[in-house]
């Protein structure tokens, strides 16, 4: 591959989650990945910090949701407000070109203790950054704590579903996948 070709970033990810599903994450090099992409390792780290931010990338989703969120209406409830976010964000990132290597990504990361942690962790950074997004919208504190981490229940498990799924949409799983963790919380509150 030469190295002009465009779509570096993308050619460097490619490589390493071939490489991580053929040698494992722990036996692939920086210079290994750049080397499969046709590329440098210079141009490796114009891209990405180490071989970790492959699977992690920088803030994308939190970006997408959290604009999503502030665009959301004014009437939407924090809830519908999430909800919103996480359709956006699967038209834009969750799309159907995207799921084999969200699939790929997956299996590296669960062969993974140190990266399963890193997962969890980035986790966290998207609840904190829907509950920040929806104080900006004024609401307090606790509920958008509590709206938040219900959002983020529903898209670990709409961003499950998806990515081992074959035809669905990851918007349609993400509505359906709030729509249970409401009607979960809703049982809870009934004592059900």
């Amino acid at each position: 591959m030469a190295r002009w070709e465009p779509d570096a970033s993308g050619r460097l990810a490619r490589a390493a989650l071939d490489l991580f599903a053929e040698r494992g994450y722990e036996n692939t090099t920086v210079i290994d990945i750049a080397q499969r992409a046709g590329l440098g390792k210079t141009t490796f780290f114009r891209h990405f910090a180490d071989k970790r931010e492959v699977l992690f990338g920088g803030g994308t989703v939190d970006d997408h949701i959290t604009r999503a969120i502030a665009a959301a209406p004014e009437t939407a409830t924090p809830l519908e407000a999430v909800a919103l976010a996480l359709e956006a964000t699967g038209r834009e990132i969750y799309t159907a070109a995207r799921r084999e290597f969200v699939a790929q990504r997956q299996a590296v990361i669960a062969a993974n203790p140190e990266l399963r942690e890193r997962e969890a962790l980035k986790n966290l950074r998207l609840t904190a950054a829907m509950a920040t997004a929806l104080e900006r919208r004024g609401i307090p504190d606790v509920t958008a704590r509590v709206a938040a981490e219900l959002g983020a229940l529903a898209a670990a498990i709409a961003y499950e579903r998806w990515s081992t799924s074959t035809g669905d949409d990851y918007p349609e799983i993400a509505r359906k996948a709030l729509d249970e963790v409401r009607a979960a919380q809703a049982a809870l509150h009934a004592g059900t």
